[in-house]
């Protein structure tokens, strides 16, 4: 069938290059995340033969390698930043299994895999996002498809967009216990501070993909003991909705329930370039095929006309 011939093709293009890896283990401690995500992406339509060839088969294999390699290289860089050596991918593990191996040393409770499995496919696509658009106006100009996703992720690291799992965490952890949750989010309230984790651009009655989230975090929670988490999060659902009318997105369970799996805070990103290299490269794929370049106008909002003098 066609899922078991791109299963086959994905798990026969996991593996990374020594060249890569070299790259990766070169890059500093302290960079972010996402700056080896967007390096390592850059790095392989440098190497790419055939990186401006733009026809569909083309990006579409390029695009199944992008997929296939960025396990290897979010696992590779978790693990160097732990002092701890790369481990190579099983083409006999699903994609959720052989990532998570790379990352832990083996394979973690089915629970942790399905519910790991469920946030890949609820951020996979998400419509004209931020970064989607980014990748499509790079596409628009006849660039090349590392280059869009090279944009989209540049999009993405940005706090308003893909960072906001991160900051869900560091507020709970902030927070530290259930009875100090309604306190520290009315204080933030009040003074007018962005609650991450709450809202939609899109979604004004709640984000659909929130339920099924939410209820792979308590799976998670139950084998992990993260009540506290879960009880930091019921307390203060509850009372954003009470005090703004405002829901939460799909931030707000998956960060805790990354952090459960054992995931370190900056880490969270990756894994969202991770699943939605999918829908970037779907809709990559999407504008070559029928382009038109994309240049928005712009509204001038400076100063009213003026009278310039003679010189």
């Amino acid at each position: 069938t066609e899922l078991a011939l791109f299963c086959q093709r994905e798990r026969a293009a996991r593996r990374a290059d020594r060249s890569l890896l070299s790259l990766v283990e070169k890059l500093p401690d302290n960079c972010h995340p996402m700056d080896v995500v967007r390096t390592a992406i850059s790095y392989l339509g440098a190497e790419d033969a055939e990186e401006d060839d733009a026809s569909e088969s083309a990006n579409f294999a390029k695009a199944l390698r992008m997929f296939a390699v960025l396990p290897t290289i979010v696992a590779a860089d978790l693990r160097r930043r732990r002092g701890l050596a790369p481990i190579a991918p099983h083409s006999h593990l699903g994609y959720a299994e052989n990532f998570l191996r790379m990352c832990f040393g083996e394979v973690p409770e089915p629970v942790i895999v399905s519910a790991f499995e469920q946030s890949m496919t609820l951020y996979a696509e998400h419509s004209f996002n931020a970064s989607t658009f980014a990748a499509r106006v790079v596409t628009s100009t006849q660039s090349d498809i590392y280059s869009a996703v090279t944009a989209a992720i540049g999009a993405l690291k940005g706090s308003l967009h893909g960072g906001a799992n991160e900051a869900v965490m560091h507020d709970m952890i902030e927070i530290g216990e259930p009875a100090k949750a309604a306190e520290w989010l009315h204080g933030k309230l009040s003074r007018k501070d962005k609650v991450m984790g709450f809202g939609h651009r899109v979604y004004k009655h709640g984000d659909s993909r929130v339920p099924t989230m939410k209820a792979a975090l308590e799976r998670v929670a139950a084998v992990r003991g993260g009540r506290r988490w879960l009880d930091i999060y019921q307390v203060l659902e509850t009372e954003m909705f009470a005090a703004t009318g405002l829901k939460p997105n799909l931030d707000f369970p998956t960060g805790p329930a990354y952090y459960l799996m054992g995931f370190d805070i900056p880490m969270f990103t990756p894994l969202f370039v991770m699943s939605r290299i999918t829908g970037w490269t779907a809709h990559i794929i999407e504008q070559t095929a029928s382009n038109a370049l994309i240049r928005p106008l712009s509204a001038y909002s400076g100063s009213p006309q003026r009278v310039v003098g003679a010189v």
